[in-house]
């Protein structure tokens, strides 16, 4: 989705990240995240993955595809023009500062102890990492010429196989965030399929309508809009319920998308009117739709109207707390190694000025 001059350091943001938090989340990360009964945050028991083992140790592991993949959701926000620099400061701090915290609270802490769900993300990955991004592109600042000129994907059809990948990868989230291959499993794997592909037609026929013009782009966008609203409420809601999540996530991220032109946010790859909105729309909608047949709990649909109010709170808490944090974060790593790449290295493009490499040479002889 970058352009070609770029494509390299978003995928070394994303690449470089896996090895960022594997040593984050085995160090400490987990432990702070699901060490102790601590209302805030965990302890250091599991530094450095001690005393696990068997099924404890399959666990950390399922659980630190998550801790990577939320900041690297954020890379999106920024791409074009954040330091390479920036990003591995910035990441290293944020995977151990803020991913444990908000995990813990969801997981093993005050807020699934009010009475809040998420499933396999909603809030601890989506919400996370969709309002650290809206942070992290009001500091940066727009790249060169956005909304001045057409700032286009260098190969949608990368897009779409990518899309597919990760629209197959999500069924090992969604559906293995049941810990078991059970019916839990089953009904996730089945309401995150039915999410998916309603989120791709919710937002393609909302884009027809308004443009004319069914995209591609937009088709890769709904479906992942759908598995986003989706996962936090996986194994919580039945499929009737999960046509529901995934039409509108599709058609409120569409809308989501274009306020960046109006409010004058540069969010590269749409990860604030994706994760954040559809992490928003899912994590809500559970309080409504959530079935005590289907996960154990009922929703204000079935008569708890409380729940509504819990999934309230938890995503206020996630976004003050994470806002808060990746400000604070991002100051500090502006104030050492500088944020931005320069006017030089945005122009020529940061594949070469930063990592000296292309990524399509194809006049080579």
């Amino acid at each position: 989705m970058v352009r070609a001059k770029n494509v390299l350091n978003m995928l070394m943001m994303n690449f470089f990240t896996i090895s960022i938090v594997t040593v984050v989340w085995v160090a400490v990360g987990y432990s702070l995240a699901f060490g102790g009964d601590g209302g805030l945050v965990g302890n250091f028991k599991y530094w450095m993955f001690q005393d696990l083992a068997g099924d404890d140790l399959l666990f950390a592991m399922f659980q630190m595809t998550f801790a990577i993949i939320t900041p690297a959701l954020i890379s999106g926000a920024v791409a074009d023009r954040m330091r390479f620099s920036a990003w591995v400061a910035f990441s290293s701090l944020w995977a151990l500062l803020v991913y444990p915290i908000v995990a813990h609270w969801a997981w093993a802490g005050w807020l699934g102890e009010l009475g809040a769900i998420d499933f396999a993300g909603g809030l601890v990955v989506h919400i996370n990492a969709g309002i650290a991004a809206l942070v992290l592109v009001v500091m940066l600042g727009k790249r060169k010429g956005f909304g001045d000129e057409a700032i286009r994907p260098h190969s949608l059809p990368l897009t779409l196989l990518g899309t597919g990948i990760l629209w197959f990868g999500w069924f090992g989230f969604n559906a293995g965030s049941a810990l078991a291959a059970d019916g839990a499993a089953i009904n996730a794997m089945v309401t995150t399929q039915i999410g998916a592909a309603l989120g791709a037609l919710g937002w393609v026929a909302l884009e027809w309508r308004k443009t004319g013009a069914p995209t591609t782009l937009g088709a890769a966008s709904g479906a992942i809009a759908g598995l986003v609203a989706i996962t936090p409420a996986a194994g919580f809601v039945g499929p009737a319920a999960a046509f529901v999540f995934g039409l509108a996530a599709g058609a409120l991220c569409y809308l989501a998308v274009s306020l960046k032109f109006r409010f004058g946010y540069d969010d590269s790859l749409d990860v604030v009117g994706v994760h954040l909105v559809g992490g928003l729309v899912g994590s809500l909608l559970l309080g409504v739709f959530a079935q005590a047949s289907v996960g154990g709990v009922d929703g204000a649909l079935f008569g708890n109207f409380a729940l509504i109010w819990y999934q309230l709170v938890g995503v206020i808490a996630v976004i003050a707390f994470s806002g808060a944090m990746t400000l604070a974060i991002a100051k500090v790593v502006a104030a050492t190694v500088g944020l931005r790449a320069t006017d030089k290295e945005e122009a020529d493009g940061l594949d070469i000025s930063i990592h000296e490499e292309r990524g399509y040479v194809l006049d080579a002889r």
